[in-house]
């Protein structure tokens, strides 16, 4: 999460005051100067504004950092989709990183999914899978990376391509949907196939009906 400061500046002599709003910053850096501001002894009143126009005190903003010493941060992730047209079967798979209490995991999962019709529509329901994945995790007000060789996906959900088949539009809500519920920020990023590699085996042993679920604590 990223944050403006409002604050409202209280001059030495008379009553006129003056109003400031900074860019966005990181948390930390943002509680950082507002403390040195109120050291200054000029503030007449200040609030923290978030991506989504949210309006924080200082106080909540210290409780937050808090709880966060415990929940999910720094998270990028992998996600691909696979297809098979003849047996009407599809495969997901998916891959984040994190950090949590200081300690880096990854975890890698996927799923088989009935009722999809086309291989990009497979690659929609992998985000999904993705993206209720962070939910569970407890991923909340972080800007989490996420990367994907599929370029309809990848570009519709950045708002780079319209999205006018219905089937894209019902997953693609679904994905928004959550997002907004855990202020998430996704940062789509396109890659080749051959840096998706693992999302993509977890996809193909979804198709074969091997599903699996595994957190690993990664070593330095």
């Amino acid at each position: 999460m990223e944050l403006k400061i409002i604050w409202t500046y209280k001059p030495a002599k008379g009553t006129a005051t003056v109003d400031f709003l900074s860019g966005f910053m990181p948390v930390k850096t943002a509680l950082a100067v507002s403390l040195d501001l109120e050291k200054t002894g000029r503030v007449f009143s200040m609030e923290f504004m978030d991506e989504y126009e949210t309006s924080w005190s200082m106080k909540e903003i210290q409780k937050w950092l808090k709880e966060k010493e415990t929940e999910p941060e720094s998270v990028s992730a992998f996600f691909d989709g696979g297809f098979n047209g003849t047996a009407r079967r599809s495969g997901q798979g998916i891959l984040i990183y994190f950090k949590q209490n200081g300690i880096h995991y990854r975890i890698r999962k996927n799923a088989s999914m009935a009722e999809i019709g086309t291989s990009n529509e497979s690659e929609f329901a992998a985000l999904w899978l993705l993206a209720d994945e962070l939910e569970q995790m407890g991923v909340r007000n972080e800007n989490v990376v996420i990367k994907g060789d599929s370029k309809t996906v990848i570009h519709q959900m950045s708002g780079e391509w319209p999205c006018y088949e219905k089937e894209h539009q019902y997953w693609a809500d679904k994905i928004d949907l959550i997002f907004k519920r855990c202020s998430i920020k996704p940062f789509y990023t396109w890659v080749q196939r051959n840096e998706n590699k693992e999302a993509d085996s977890l996809a193909l042993k979804g198709l074969e009906g091997k599903i699996i679920k595994a957190v690993k604590e990664l070593i330095d």
